[in-house]
């Protein structure tokens, strides 16, 4: 990963902002720009007309695991807290404009900056710059979520050999993990969705101690983190004969997606992309129980921006890389969700899963 060139690109879009440093706290951000991987570090990342100097501070807990994984930047490993010693370093930098990540800092640690980094200090919110850059992905990253992807993909056929009238959604969901785990995931993106029968109408279904009943629709959703990346799909097949009504649930929400993925290509707003599939929803009668947006970006978290949801006006630029995932949820009945991670290109988009999308009857 070049964390240099992505410590240049902050450092331009603080000058703009008129910024002289940021207090980095949110770990996917410290993960992005200097490679550490543990639960607990802070940097402080300062910039001159010309140069920029990045710090990272910790705990003795990770003192060999920073040592091992930061890249450009210099580490101290304190006898504080993290936190306190990034905001006494910004008071012996004597830093005059002081940004701080407004999204992801708790009030209390808001106060802390105000009572340490004192003197002329102007403390000022900085937020979604790091985000800002984590938009677009460079080829060592699409490298890392196509195998990501490509990981979680080759685990369907897992999920489906477990899949049985009265097996427990969450011995699908564990076997699912296991098998994950074993073929190297450092763990699941996010808890593995598992709903069967009228729970599949429930966008979030998380795995229960239900049953798979003899009929009826069964989500799947789920992701793995692979070196930090993640991967996020759904798939949904149907236990026992498929009536009409549900197989026309099904072609529904198959064209709505594959009419929000024909949407994406650079210089589309993300909006467009939603009402791609929307509308083909509405055609069919369903769009009253389509509920959640399209898609979402994915990366080193799984939900990341940009959102593709109806009024959104964010462009597709090359390097995104989105979820398409329109659904159908009918209460008591059931629910339909197709789920793929596409990657926008220079002329249009690459689909990255490569699960086929028929309806599977068990």
């Amino acid at each position: 990963m070049n964390y240099i060139f992505r410590q240049k690109q902050l450092a331009t879009l603080l000058r703009r902002g008129g910024f002289d440093a940021l207090l980095v706290t949110h770990l996917p951000n410290v993960l992005y720009l200097c490679g550490f991987t543990g639960t607990a570090g802070v940097l402080l990342f300062q910039v001159s007309d010309r140069a920029h100097k990045a710090t990272f501070y910790t705990d003795g807990r990770y003192d060999q695991q920073a040592h091992a994984e930061v890249k450009s930047a210099k580490v101290v490993v304190g006898k504080k807290a993290a936190f306190a010693e990034a905001c006494e370093g910004a008071q012996k930098a004597k830093v005059r404009t002081l940004g701080f990540e407004a999204d992801h800092l708790s009030y209390s640690a808001y106060k802390q900056i105000g009572m340490t980094v004192r003197g002329k200090t102007r403390i000022k919110p900085a937020a979604g710059l790091v985000e800002q850059l984590r938009l677009i992905k460079d080829g060592d990253e699409i490298g890392q979520i196509r195998a990501s992807v490509l990981l979680a993909a080759s685990l369907f056929q897992t999920a489906l050999s477990v899949i049985k009238p009265g097996v427990a959604e969450t011995q699908v969901a564990g076997e699912l993990e296991l098998q994950a785990r074993r073929a190297g995931a450092e763990k699941m993106s996010f808890d593995t969705i598992v709903a069967a029968g009228p729970r599949s109408a429930l966008p979030h279904g998380r795995a229960s101690a239900q049953p798979i009943p003899p009929q009826g629709f069964i989500i799947l959703d789920y992701g793995v983190i692979l070196a930090s990346y993640c991967s996020d799909m759904t798939r949904t097949v149907h236990a026992g004969a498929v009536s009409r009504s549900h197989r026309r649930m099904y072609e529904a929400v198959k064209e709505a997606q594959l009419a929000s993925i024909a949407a994406v290509k650079p210089g589309v707003e993300t909006g467009e992309v939603d009402r791609a599939g929307r509308e083909v929803l509405k055609k069919a009668g369903f769009d009253a129980f389509f509920t959640h947006s399209t898609g979402h970006g994915v990366g080193i978290e799984v939900h990341e921006q940009p959102r593709l949801a109806k009024g959104q006006t964010q462009k597709l630029a090359p390097g995104m890389v989105v979820t398409i995932e329109p659904g159908i949820y009918i209460p008591e009945e059931g629910g339909v969700r197709i789920e793929d991670m596409v990657l926008v290109t220079e002329t249009g988009h690459e689909v990255l899963t490569p699960t086929a999308k028929d309806l599977i009857t068990l």
